[in-house]
This record gives structure tokens, C-alpha cells and sequence, in this order.
């Protein structure tokens, strides 16, 4: 009885252990293939091209061991966090397209006008030049990559520091840009890196390809053209052995279709001439006297400076302009004024803007009044530099101006000789500049204009007014035109801001692609290009 006993527990519990070791094979069993399933699904999204995370402990010492790079660290490290630390420039393949494109950027950044020096470069051609199928997703190179997106950011896109650009005079808004969230969006698009009028104002790569173009006019003959002896002035009819010469140099920059190579002065060289000096601010008729020459002769070397340095001021424009459907652009060096509509121009003054010891200053305000027959209470400095001494030489030099004391001032009554004529445009601003009418209408004469004190004169002030007014129930021609005549002033707060924005480029290019050089009127050009090589 106990034997038997004892066999059905031994035999209970063999089976026990035999289940219970069979159990535990089949589970380890589905362990295994789990395991392999989740490792198969790992292998899987990477073949997908999903996300591929990285050691983020690897971050700290790669800006240890390259220090030159260590100026992003803090937006590197911005990035992979906000990416998790996965790579963003690798897949399965190797490196992505994007990255290339934008290594192929970086490696001719002279098309962008900067000459810095690309830290590590060695390395980065190295990363670049091995064999797609090698490329295998590593840490170092994925930084290195980052360091570099952020370095030709920080040239193209962002340039100088604000600080900078202030120095010399600069104070329009300069956009603050986050370059780690924009990576977002050249991923995106890639095509992004090379152009995107969203961050560079359009006028910037329409500059880039006329560095191009002379950057190729650079390797050709470059001579200095001169005047026979005697001859002041080359006109229609003329035969010289300069004539040949300024045919070849029209050509050359593009103003002639085609070069004959003949001395006479003919009318297709006049109607090139008359293109130069009309793109350059030199007149409009088609003789070239010495003062033009000494123009046409300026080495080819110093417009490409010219180009770069205005390429940069581009970089600190803030891309509203671009967007903004209703705004007025005032260029000091091209003395001229154009006010946009839907963002096409709808008016284009000649404009007087400050001398040399009272410049204008670039900045930017929203247009908020318009004032009829206005007062011209005159600015401190003024009074004293100028009006308090000529009373002092002519007791009645107050009533023969029309001026009179105020407030502890004095201050010149509206009428025709008026200061500020019959209409300003207010733009609140710590400055104390506007725009305004004028009575010295001979000013527009002449092709330099710094002849204010600060202030921006208009040729064509009551157009200007017609057109922001035109669509306004409150005003029709004949009301505007009476309250510039009226001799009452009037204040008029505009239902609509219009921004204004003052800049300073000597050199614009047309939408046609011309090229418009100006005088640097406040000598701002080689400070800043001094500024660019010291980078």
C-alpha cells in the first residue's frame, strides 16, 4: 500500500517537473521569437529610414576635442534635443542629399561674397569624399555636419553681429532668427539653401548673380580709358581711339548689345552710354566728359567690393519688407523714394536727404499722420547754428520769413515759405525725421541731393499724398488740394499704418537684372568691407 503509494507521487511529480520544463521551453521559445521580432521591427525602421538615436553623452566631448566649433555648441545641443538625438543627416544609405547640397554650398561660399575660413575643412572633405556605400552613420560626422549647417547660417542668413551693423549706422530691425527650427524646413524642402526669399531679402540673390557675372568680367583686360590731349568731352560725330575703348568696356558690363570696335561715336554707342549713366546716377544725356570716365574707370575689383557689402546689408534686412504689400522704401544713396502698392511700385520721387554732417539715419517707423499746410517749429540746433545769429544780423529776419516765437521756440508759419511746404508725412520716431514738401524745388535738379538736416525732402509730395488718400472716404482731390493751399494746418491720422523703411545700398539691382551702382554718400562702403575680412 505505501509502495504504491509511493509510486503515484513519484510519478505526479515527474510529470509535474516534465510539464513544467516543457512550459518553459515553449516560453522561451516565444521569448526568443519576440525578441527576434522586436529585432527584426528595429532592423525594419531603419531600412525605413525612420529615426536613429545616438549616445548623447558623445555631444560634450566632440566640442572638447574640436574647440573651433564650440561657438554652436549651444545650438547643437538645441537641435538634438528637440530631435530626440537621432541623426538627421544619415539614413541607410549614408549621408542625405541635404547634406550635400549643403556641403556643396559651403564649399563655395565665395558665390555667397564671404571669404571666412571653413574650420576643420580638411575633415569635412574627408566626410564627404568617401564612398556613398561606406558611409555608415557615426557620431562625429553627424556633428560635424550640424557645425556646419550653423556656420553657413550664421554667414549667409544671420552676418555681422547687430552690434556691428550699428556702428555703422544701421538701426532697421534686424529679424532674430532661430536656425534650429528653420532646419525644419530646408529638411523639408532642400532646395531652401539656395534661395529662400523668406529669410534673405530677394535683392540679395539678385546681387549674388551679378557678383557672378563680374567675377567673370574680372578676368578679362581691365585698361584705363583717357581723353586725347586737349579733349574735355567725347560727343556724337567724335573719332577717337577712346571711343573703341568705351564701346569694348559697354559691352563688357552689358550696356552694349554688341561691340563693333569702331572709333566713331555713333548712335548705338550713345544709346549705351545713356544706359550706363542712367543705372549710375551720372545724368541722361550721351556724352562722356573726364568726370564720366573717371566713373567708367573704377577697377572692376572695387564694384565686386561693392557687390559683397551690399549683399551683407541685405542679410541684416528684415524679410517683412519683402512681405509687406503697402510700404514705403526710401535709398539714401540713390536719393530716391518709392512707395509700393500690392507690392508693386506706384510711385517713384526724387528726394533730398541729409549732408554729410546730418545724415539720415536708417531706421524704420509706421507712417501715422499726414499734416496740411504745417507749421516747421524749428529743431534746437538750427535755432542756434543758424536762425538766432542771422537775427542778430537782421533785426527783421523773422517777419521776412514768415517766422514767429512760440512756446519758447520759434516756429515758421504755413504758406509758401515754409520749410517743410505744404504737406508732411509723420512717422513717430526718436529721430525727429519725416518727409515733406519743399519750396526749394531747384534741389531735385541735380543728381547728388545730401543737402538736409536730416529731414527727407520730396519731389512729388502731393502725389504721394493723392495716392495714400485715394481710396479714404474722408478726402477727395479737390480736399486735398484745398488743405495743402489752405494755410491752416491740419492733422490727418491715417486709418492705416504704412511702414516706412529708410536703408542705405550702393548697389541695387533691377527686377531686369541691371545693376545700379551710387555714391556711398556717408562712406560706409570700405569700413564695412573691412569689417567682412576681419571675420
Amino acid at each position: 500500500m505505501h509502495t504504491t503509494q509511493f509510486m503515484k507521487n513519484f510519478i505526479t511529480l515527474a510529470i509535474s517537473i516534465l510539464l513544467g520544463f516543457l512550459l518553459s521551453v515553449v516560453s522561451c521559445q516565444n521569448s526568443k521569437k519576440n525578441t527576434e521580432s522586436r529585432s527584426e521591427k528595429k532592423v525594419l525602421i531603419a531600412k525605413n529610414g525612420e529615426a536613429t538615436p545616438f549616445d548623447s553623452t558623445l555631444v560634450a566631448p566632440f566640442f572638447d576635442q574640436y574647440p573651433e566649433l564650440k561657438k554652436f555648441q549651444k545650438e547643437v545641443t538645441a537641435l538634438y534635443q528637440k530631435q530626440h538625438y537621432n541623426y538627421i543627416w544619415f539614413d541607410q544609405k549614408g549621408i542625405k542629399e541635404v547634406g550635400y547640397l549643403l556641403y556643396n554650398k559651403i564649399s563655395n561660399l565665395t558665390s555667397e561674397g564671404i571669404t571666412a575660413k571653413i574650420p576643420y575643412h580638411n575633415q569635412l572633405d574627408t566626410i564627404f569624399q568617401e564612398e556613398v556605400s561606406k558611409q555608415e552613420p557615426e557620431v562625429n560626422s553627424e556633428l560635424f555636419i550640424s557645425c556646419l549647417y550653423f556656420f553657413y547660417t550664421d554667414k549667409v542668413y544671420k552676418g555681422l553681429d547687430i552690434e556691428k551693423s550699428t556702428q555703422l549706422g544701421w538701426y532697421l530691425p534686424r529679424k532674430k532668427q532661430s536656425f534650429v527650427n528653420y532646419l525644419d524646413s530646408i529638411l523639408a524642402n532642400p532646395s531652401l539653401i539656395d534661395k529662400d526669399e523668406r529669410e534673405i531679402l530677394g535683392q540679395y540673390y539678385r546681387l549674388r548673380e551679378v557678383l557672378k557675372k563680374y567675377r567673370s568680367i574680372e578676368k578679362e583686360p581691365w585698361n584705363s580709358i583717357a581723353l586725347d590731349s586737349g579733349v574735355t568731352r567725347l560727343k556724337m560725330g567724335d573719332s577717337a581711339r577712346a571711343i573703341a575703348q568705351i564701346r569694348s568696356r559697354l559691352h563688357l558690363l552689358g550696356d552694349l548689345d554688341s561691340d563693333s570696335r569702331s572709333s566713331l561715336f555713333d548712335n548705338s554707342l550713345a544709346k549705351g552710354i545713356i544706359n550706363y549713366k542712367s543705372r549710375n546716377s551720372l545724368g541722361t544725356n550721351s556724352s562722356i566728359s573726364k568726370l564720366d570716365l573717371v566713373h567708367l574707370n573704377v577697377p572692376i575689383t572695387d564694384r565686386i567690393k561693392t557687390i559683397i557689402v551690399n549683399m551683407e546689408r541685405c542679410r541684416w534686412f528684415s524679410s517683412p519688407l519683402a512681405m509687406s504689400k503697402t510700404f514705403i522704401f526710401i535709398n539714401i544713396p540713390a536719393y530716391q523714394l518709392r512707395y509700393f502698392e500690392n507690392g508693386k511700385v506706384a510711385l517713384e520721387s526724387k528726394v533730398v536727404v541729409g549732408k554729410a554732417m546730418n545724415k539720415t539715419v536708417v531706421f524704420s517707423a509706421d507712417m501715422k499722420y499726414i499734416v496740411f499746410s504745417p507749421y516747421w517749429n524749428v529743431p534746437k540746433n538750427i535755432l542756434y547754428k543758424e536762425v538766432l545769429p542771422a537775427i542778430e544780423k537782421n533785426p527783421n529776419y523773422l517777419s521776412e520769413n514768415e517766422m514767429e516765437w512760440y512756446d519758447g521756440g520759434i516756429r515758421q508759419r504755413p504758406g509758401p515759405k515754409n520749410a517743410l511746404g505744404v504737406v508732411k508725412f509723420v512717422f513717430p520716431n526718436s529721430n525727429s525725421i519725416y518727409l515733406h514738401d519743399t519750396p526749394s524745388k531747384s534741389l531735385f535738379n541735380q543728381e547728388k541731393r545730401a543737402f538736409s538736416h536730416g529731414c527727407i525732402r520730396l519731389e512729388k509730395p502731393k502725389e504721394l499724398a493723392h495716392l495714400i488718400l485715394k481710396n479714404d472716404p474722408n478726402w477727395t482731390f479737390e480736399k486735398i488740394e484745398t488743405a495743402m493751399q489752405s494755410g491752416v494746418e491740419k492733422w490727418y491720422a491715417l486709418p492705416q499704418k504704412i511702414p516706412v523703411y529708410i536703408g542705405y545700398f550702393t548697389a541695387w539691382v533691377a527686377k531686369d537684372g541691371a545693376i545700379h551702382f551710387y555714391d556711398d554718400v556717408y562712406q560706409r562702403d570700405e569700413r564695412l568691407a573691412t569689417m567682412l575680412l576681419e571675420e
